[in-house]
């Protein structure tokens, strides 16, 4: 199974260029699977309805989401009715939506997504993504019935990422982390088969910072004043990770990062 995992898309810059380059590259590698981090889709924070269609007209199975889930009041719309786009399932047992996803690919096997959100310096505060792991895999496993899994790991530190990562070794297909925009130069594939990257990247605009207009951090972080985040304009990138999964015995055979400009 060939699955293709896109970054964190932000704002219109994320859209576009998905709308432009995502169907292409899937044909062209020949993915079986995507799924698209898209939870600062809707003017850079959040996600709503409109949105959610766009990116599965692109070629996206599924849509996960992190600690900005419910930053668009769109989102609550149609939490409980759209099982393609899931949210992080140890945060609160009051959020509403689907905390997991499978997309079943017939002879070419079973793809079970989940996210799972961090504890270190991400706010609301998460219960434990290890306690939720042991709790939750045999489940997964015996409802599910996957051939492979894939963790979108919504964290902070690399620390903490790279923690899950080894965590979950052997027992999960990949383990890609979400969250911090920037693609880190780590993927690999663990010593029991559990392909890793500590963050996938961002997809959006290469201007700003971490595709918001930069003003608005300098402001925060020199001046020390209070400034409402606006999403920047400009060229775009996709950022992405491409796997290969062994469908009889779950392992991770091939990761490796993607950069599509426009």
């Amino acid at each position: 199974m060939r699955v293709l995992f896109v970054g964190d898309v932000v704002a219109h810059p994320g859209k576009r260029i998905l709308k432009n380059k995502l169907r292409s590259f899937l044909d062209e590698h020949q993915v079986d699977a995507c799924v698209v981090n898209a939870e600062n889709v809707a003017a850079g924070l959040g996600i709503n309805y409109a949105s959610a269609k766009e990116i599965f007209s692109f070629g996206a199975d599924c849509i996960t989401l992190g600690n900005h889930a419910f930053s668009c009041p769109g989102y609550l719309q149609f939490a409980e009715s759209e099982k393609k786009v899931i949210r992080p399932g140890n945060v609160s047992s009051s959020w509403p939506g689907f905390p997991e996803y499978l997309i079943d690919l017939g002879e070419k096997g079973r793809l079970l997504v989940v996210p799972v959100m961090g504890q270190v310096f991400v706010t609301p505060l998460a219960d434990s993504p290890f306690e939720y792991f042991k709790s939750n895999i045999d489940r997964w496993k015996s409802e599910y019935k996957p051939t492979n899994i894939l963790i979108d790991f919504h964290a902070e530190t690399t620390s903490e990422k790279g923690a899950m990562g080894y965590f979950s070794d052997g027992r999960v297909s990949l383990v890609l982390g979400t969250h911090t925009h920037v693609q880190t130069a780590d993927e690999t594939i663990l010593p029991c088969g559990t392909g890793y990257i500590s963050d996938v990247g961002m997809t959006g605009t290469t201007s700003g910072i971490l595709g918001m207009d930069a003003e608005a951090s300098i402001r925060r972080l020199s001046d020390k004043l209070p400034a409402r985040y606006q999403p920047a304009e400009g060229p775009a990138v996709m950022h992405a990770i491409l796997a290969d999964l062994d469908t009889n015995n779950g392992k991770c055979l091939k990761i490796e990062r993607v950069k599509v400009y426009e």
